[in-house]
């Protein structure tokens, strides 16, 4: 009996249309930005058609990715809400898979933007196991003052009493053909501009130090600290950091070098530095682990991992033979591949846009002991 769980950043999947851009520059769509727009009232009518016109394309795109995972639980990020989602499941995915995913949870989570941490799930396993849902929990409420894990150096506007979660930590407590896992899903806080002369992801790190902290807590304190490595959970999601990445040099005239940056620091050192999970993207090779390209300009580009699905240690050692399938056939083609990593494309992709996402799905198909 196996089960196939993928995670997916899907971008602003949002069912509202976003305003803010005609007073915030930074949030003003590139293509608005080439018009001279006299008032607010046209720069709304013209954002909405912008946004109507090119998310058909986009969700194709997106759906796709999705029907290619050919998961059984579908871990989502950056979901506006339940109605978005039902829209999004009715309207694209089912032309696709037909009716598969009709276990659907949300919770309203942290995120200033509204986007929220979201599973997919059918009823039942590609090989006929139920899929039981016992419980939901969400974790978005926890504190650091809660957990005890404040302290000043998580930045000069951040207080005991805030949310440690800048969206959620959502736990499911499942059932599969009776055999059990848990799954946590988070979405970590972001790599932001830097401050005082420190890097963004430098200075946003103990943010998501924290989060991990409080991941790890939430699981230990539910499974006992001394068994809990041994349980059957996943931890999915973006987390917004990476233990390795690579550099890629050059341009596409005259051709790339991909370098390999291992043993970098990061959060998510929380969870790997003791063996209490393992990151199963770390058994494809060292350039083959991405999800994500990165780039401002030739002189600043990586390709790294973002988006995990983290393996309980007692899950690793049952499955030593599972390896994570990234879907990369979304990415846009400005994304450089390493040799011999290069996909087909899907119809319609373009150079930035329109793409799936600018993160790439991943899927593992587990043996639950």
């Amino acid at each position: 009996m196996s089960i196939r769980i993928a995670t997916f950043n899907i971008e602003n999947l949002i069912a509202r249309f976003d305003f803010t851009g005609y007073r915030n520059q930074l949030r003003s769509d590139r293509v608005l930005k080439l018009f001279e727009i006299k008032s607010e009232a046209d720069y709304q009518r013209l954002e909405a058609a912008r946004i109507v016109s090119s998310t058909d394309d986009t969700r194709q795109l997106s759906a796709l990715a999705i029907a290619d995972t050919d998961a059984d639980i579908l871990c989502l990020q950056e979901v506006d809400n339940i109605e978005a989602l039902k829209a999004f499941e009715y309207g694209y995915l089912f032309r696709m898979i037909g009716s598969g995913y009709r276990q659907k949870y949300l919770v309203e989570g942290n995120d200033s933007r509204g986007i929220d941490v979201a599973v997919l799930m059918r009823e039942e396993t590609r090989d006929g196991q139920r899929i039981e849902v016992r419980d939901v929990t969400s974790h978005a409420a926890l504190t650091y003052h809660d957990l005890g894990l404040y302290h000043p150096g998580l930045g000069p506007n951040i207080r005991p009493e805030d949310r440690i979660f800048k969206r959620d930590c959502l736990e499911l407590d499942l059932r599969i053909g009776g055999r059990p896992l848990t799954v946590y899903v988070v979405h970590f806080k972001s790599m932001t501009n830097g401050r005082d002369g420190v890097d963004g992801r430098t200075s946003t790190m103990p943010i998501r130090q924290a989060e991990a902290k409080a991941v790890r807590h939430i699981i230990e304190n539910r499974f006992g600290r001394d068994h809990a490595s041994r349980r059957n959970f996943v931890i999915c999601g973006d987390m917004n950091d990476y233990q390795e990445r690579v550099d890629v040099i050059g341009d596409r005239r005259q051709g790339y070098d991909y370098i390999h940056r291992p043993d970098l620091e990061s959060a998510l050192d929380v969870f790997s530095h003791d063996g209490f999970a393992e990151n199963a993207m770390a058994r494809r090779d060292a350039l083959d682990r991405w999800t994500l390209y990165h780039a401002r300009g030739p002189e600043e580009q990586h390709l790294c991992q973002l988006d995990y699905i983290w393996l309980s240690k007692g899950l690793a050692e049952a499955n030593p033979a599972a390896v994570p399938e990234v879907i990369r056939n979304g990415q846009p083609f400005r994304t450089p591949f390493p040799p011999g990593q290069e996909v087909e494309r899907y119809p319609r992709i373009g150079w930035d846009r329109p793409k799936a996402s600018d993160h790439c799905p991943i899927a593992i198909t587990l043996h639950l002991p």
